[in-house]
């Protein structure tokens, strides 16, 4: 760039710089008009290079991003095979720790049974009764015969809800119930605890809790509706008191079970078979009881790896472990155990499908197009939820359309915005329709829903479209340009068997019709306003130029204008039968391009009225006009309008609707000139 491009750039650059006060000593110091043009030039070139250098960086920019997003593809597939491996490394630690601490167990319960001999039921209730003594609050207990203790010891318990530690606790697991006391600061002699909670064994369930460190060893009891989870001290701890508790609640239940059959009176002579419904139901659920196996680790550890899946935005793994669920339950008896899973999992499920939801709200990124919806929606479906998915992948486009017509720059010409609004929104709704068909592919309840989407799509459409072209009073080739993007574009639909044409016409209707109107009332005012100042002389064009200009105008409009034309530059018609001419033709033209059937009415009596006005002004000429030169004019004029011009406004109707325009003709017929004597004050019939 010059010396002088460089000092032009420092000022404009410059933090002081006043646009004001540049402008008024640049008035001051340049000598005239050609300075000012000079230093506009000067400008606009330093406007064009820097315009031209921020392209250049958004284009280097843009790369860059491409090829950081490629790396943050590849370290994301990375990090997924790293937390691959490293699953599959803690499982197999698990399982060998598992296998380890079980062989313990055996050995030290084998020394155990070796070493002391089994305890009666009067020294576990002794035990029991000292442990209990330690417990403030805790007398009425033991007033149930028969109550043991199995398994006491130290736990923390955390809060459910932001996993924080809450107190130091002590728990007595008794033959028949769960004691729960907290640890009392100030011990009163051999008081340590005091009574917390007392829990009936049939009343809660057992849940394992993931370790995810630093959350480690703990595990769930659920007492619907709420819950509370505890840390053990470590691992063996931890998995002495999962199965303690799962045994003690299976003996609970086997006892039970042996009891109320000892309950049942039977006779020596004969067994009688129960008619009572009841305990049929009774007998048969606890047989299902036993027939389903419930103990499987995989079932055991699937609400935690629900949870973990949620957690880490694993739908497809959440999904796919409900699927394995439902296929192992499908044949099996519902039980109460397995009712106890299924509101596990449905609590599970619901949090699931909160995500899931979430991911489809207006309020996330609408950015990706319709395909960033398909991973939520697919497991939506999955899950049975087909019409909720439906609903919210619709929302969820219809805030996306919505977004990019608001976006879209209101700039330069009015066709150019429409071009561009034009191609957002079809290739949008393209984009949405492939995608639905693609997504919802086997429910085929949902195609209504889409159809009705698309209508209020195309209606949001059509606001945007009006709002710019008509609202803005733009001239009828305008509009008639505008609209017929629209329908081509509108037509790219029907390649996936989707036609929004009468969508888009019956809500253009209405506006078109008005600027039909409006457009029409606009001629008849011009050529009354003509024929007001008509003299009736021959038309003069000046030059060969604007002659040559005007035959080519008239041809293209259809008609023979060669034996109208004199010597020179004359034309041997009137200035205001030209000029109707090409305003009418041009309305044809234009209104042949916004045709509808719904128009087809307004556009005929628009053309008729127009016609009319001309018509008029030429038979009342006739009538009112002494001069015979000027009577034979104006009847060379009107076999010009009614020979040549309205033939080719009915030919040009008919080809561009299709249906003859019968009242053009009855008009034609009706004016039909005929040659008069000169004096005569008669001219049409």
């Amino acid at each position: 760039m010059s010396e002088t491009g460089n000092r032009l750039r420092k000022l404009l650059e410059s933090p002081n710089f006043d646009p004001q006060t540049y402008v008024k000593q640049l008035s001051q110091q340049s000598d005239g008009d050609r300075d000012l043009q000079e230093h506009r030039q000067k400008i606009q070139n330093l406007a064009d290079e820097t315009a031209q250098n921020l392209k250049k960086n958004v284009y280097k920019n843009y790369r860059q991003f491409i090829e950081t997003a490629k790396e943050i593809s590849y370290l994301e597939s990375e990090m997924y095979q790293l937390s691959h491996i490293l699953t599959e490394q803690k499982s197999i630690m698990e399982s060998i720790t598992q296998a380890l601490l079980s062989t313990d167990k055996d050995e030290t319960s084998k020394e155990m049974q070796a070493a002391f001999p089994k305890e009666t039921e009067e020294v576990k209730q002794r035990t029991l009764t000292s442990l209990l003594e330690k417990v403030e609050g805790a007398k009425n207990i033991m007033d149930t015969p028969g109550r043991h203790l199995v398994y006491n010891g130290d736990l923390v318990e955390f809060d459910v809800d932001n996993m924080s530690p809450i107190q130091k606790v002590h728990a007595f697991l008794m033959n028949d119930c769960l004691l729960v006391a907290t640890w009392l600061p100030n011990r009163r002699g051999t008081v340590k605890y005091k009574y917390n909670a007392l829990y009936d064994l049939e009343s809660f369930a057992v849940v394992n809790v993931k370790d995810n460190p630093p959350m480690k060893d703990m595990f769930k009891i659920l007492m619907f509706p709420d819950s509370r989870i505890f840390q053990a001290e470590n691992s063996k701890v931890k998995k002495e008191w999962l199965e303690i508790l799962d045994e003690t609640k299976k003996n609970k239940v086997s006892k039970d079970r042996h009891k109320k059959e000892e309950e049942v009176p039977t006779s020596p002579v004969r067994s009688e078979v129960s008619t009572n419904p009841f305990d049929l139901e009774d007998d048969e659920l606890a047989d299902a009881e036993e027939s389903v196996e419930l103990g499987l680790e995989w079932i055991q550890e699937l609400p935690e790896d629900l949870d973990v899946c949620i957690a880490q935005r694993d739908f497809e793994g959440a999904v796919d472990l409900l699927d394995k669920l439902n296929e192992y339950l499908k044949d099996q008896p519902s039980t109460q155990k397995v009712k106890e899973l299924r509101s596990k999992v449905d609590e599970r499920v619901r949090q699931l499908t909160e995500v899931l939801v979430f991911e489809l709200s207006p309020d996330r990124s609408l950015r990706g197009g319709p395909k960033a919806t398909r991973r939520a929606v697919s497991q939506l479906i999955r899950l049975g939820q087909s019409t909720k998915a439906c609903e919210l992948f619709l929302k969820n486009r219809a805030a996306a359309v919505q977004t990019a017509i608001r976006q879209l720059r209101i700039e330069g010409a009015t066709s150019l915005y429409i071009h561009k609004l034009c191609n957002i929104f079809f290739t949008s709704l393209l984009e949405t329709a492939k995608e639905f068909e693609m997504d919802f592919a086997g429910n085929t309840g949902c195609y209504s829903a889409f159809v009705v989407w698309s209508r209020s799509a195309m209606k949001m459409f059509v606001d945007a479209f009006s709002k710019q072209v008509f609202d803005s009073k733009e001239s009828l080739s305008t509009a008639a340009e505008c609209v017929k993007v629209a329908k081509e574009h509108c037509q790219q639909l029907t390649e996936i068997g989707l036609d929004l044409t009468f969508m888009l016409q019956s809500l253009l209707v209405k506006d078109i019709r008005a600027a039909l109107q409006s457009q029409k009332d606009i001629i008849i005012e011009a050529t009354k306003h003509r024929n007001s100042e008509e003299m009736w002389r021959k038309m003069n064009l000046m030059t060969p130029e604007a002659l040559a200009k005007l035959k080519e105008e008239m041809h293209s409009c259809g008609i023979s204008f060669q034996q109208y034309t004199g010597d020179g530059c004359w034309v041997n018609l009137s200035y205001t039968m030209v000029a109707f001419t090409k305003q009418m033709m041009s309305f044809l033209e234009e209104g042949l391009k916004l045709y509808f059937p719904e128009l087809h009415m307004v556009l005929l009596e628009s053309l008729r009225e127009i016609i009319l006005v001309a018509v008029q002004h030429v038979d009342y000429s006739l009538r009112c006009e002494q001069d015979p030169e000027k009577k034979a004019f104006i009847l060379l004029n009107v076999t010009f309008l009614h020979d040549t011009v309205l033939p080719v406004v009915e030919r040009r109707f008919e080809e561009g609707v299709g249906k003859p325009a019968k009242q053009l003709q009855d008009l034609r017929k009706s004016t039909r000139p005929v040659r008069v004597n000169p004096d005569s004050t008669t001219s049409l019939v």
